[in-house]
């Protein structure tokens, strides 16, 4: 194990408050954890980019005193992430990131850098260097793996999907920069092990390592001083609940249908996104769906506990979602569509039951509805698997030892 505090430097496109759901509150709980163990941490991320994609900045994130965070703002504004989908290259932001790196850390992490520095921010900087995807961004120009927006990719149509998507091409993904990039990088943590299998049946075979996700040790900031928006919830309501972006391919359409005429419970939505007006107006006047828009994440606790479920009906390969851990960690079962870890991930905690059919998300739902006992003991399981499998002490300890045995390899002294 390390025999001293380690300087660590994140490299993400998303940190809060300027981000959209799990992959940045992910590098936002592994930065605070290691700063609360003593370890010094900064954090590069950028701001035009969650403009360019018209983010607006919700509430507050305390981080730690030992986080430092470097926002990138350049005065060339979205055209510097722009530019770094384009070329790959972080052409207006290059020599910011250099400088910053130059300061030398024992470990770069990278997440999502998509838009931050594209595969050539791989190449940056010295030391120990992970990479964590959490999307398909090596092996997908969309990121998602789902094609032309319409259902999951299983034949590589890449330019013409691009092209759906309304997204430039991505030229530099022709000329052999990833392949050269990810060489450069000591080892990557997949969060589950189907996220190795999908870079690899798309030719990426990188040197994976599992890891998996985990919940933070101690409750996390407010991500709002004022407690407005509150929930109204009637202590004998009966529901379902939806927690994340309200996007297509998150599939909460396929939820409204079922639930417009299923009368023994509501289904509650706590999200926004662009498709919320979509959502709307499947919805209609149905008493039983019921919209709670931006939710924040103090004020989820109650919702998680009093569900009979979360539902997780994602039409692309989710990875990890930390929604079902958060419904783990309050003793809530999750159901889940059958993609990408959600299998993995059900079997592993003992929380969740995942479908591959509407039929199928029918009668989990019923179940989980009428019968107590099986809500109580998927409930039990997912929360003992949540406060120790899935544990930060976990997480962080496995993180630690996987650097120190890099470093031995490498006969670095940390």
């Amino acid at each position: 194990m390390t025999v001293r505090p380690l300087r660590f430097c994140m490299i993400t496109t998303f940190y809060p408050p300027y981000h959209f759901g799990g992959d940045a509150v992910f590098v936002y709980r592994l930065s605070n954890e290691l700063a609360r163990r003593g370890h010094q941490v900064e954090v590069i991320h950028s701001v035009d980019a969650y403009r360019l994609l018209g983010g607006t900045p919700r509430g507050t994130f305390e981080n730690h005193p030992n986080v430092k965070v470097h926002a990138l703002q350049s005065r060339w504004g979205i055209l510097s992430p722009l530019s770094t989908l384009l070329t790959g290259i972080p052409m207006l932001e290059r020599s910011r990131i250099q400088n910053i790196l130059a300061a030398g850390f024992d470990v770069i992490h990278y997440h999502n850098v998509s838009l931050v520095g594209g595969p050539k921010v791989l190449e940056y900087g010295k030391g120990i260097k992970l990479y964590t995807p959490h999307e398909y961004w090596l092996v997908c120009p969309t990121h998602m793996l789902f094609r032309f927006e319409r259902e999951p990719c299983v034949e590589r149509r890449c330019l013409a999907c691009t092209l759906s998507h309304r997204r430039p091409p991505q030229l530099w993904r022709y000329t052999g920069m990833l392949e050269r990039a990810v060489k450069c990088v000591d080892a990557f943590l997949g969060l589950t092990k189907a996220t190795e299998a999908a870079h690899q049946r798309r030719g990426l075979d990188l040197p994976f390592v599992r890891l998996r996700s985990f919940l933070p040790s101690q409750p996390e900031a407010a991500e709002s001083a004022e407690q407005e928006g509150g929930v109204d919830r009637p202590p004998d309501q009966t529901y379902f609940l939806y927690v994340g972006r309200l996007e297509e391919l998150k599939g909460v359409q396929t939820l409204i249908p079922l639930f417009r005429r299923y009368t023994k419970a509501q289904l509650w939505i706590a999200g926004t996104g662009s498709y919320e007006p979509h959502l709307r107006k499947m919805a209609g006047d149905c008493p039983n769906i019921r919209f709670l828009g931006h939710t924040p994440y103090e004020q989820m606790h109650g919702l998680y506990r009093n569900a009979r479920a979360v539902i997780i009906p994602s039409l692309f390969y989710e990875i990890s979602p930390l929604v079902a851990l958060e419904a783990a960690a309050h003793g809530t079962p999750f159901i889940a569509r059958n993609r990408g870890g959600m299998s993995e991930i059900a079997e592993e905690t003992g929380g969740g039951i995942v479908y591959d059919t509407e039929e199928e998300l029918a009668l989990a739902v019923d179940r989980l509805c009428s019968d107590r006992s099986l809500r109580d003991q998927l409930g039990r399981r997912g929360n003992a698997a949540a406060q120790h499998e899935w544990s930060a002490e976990n997480h962080i300890g496995e993180y630690l030892a996987l650097i120190s045995r890099i470093a031995t390899q490498r006969s670095i002294v940390l």
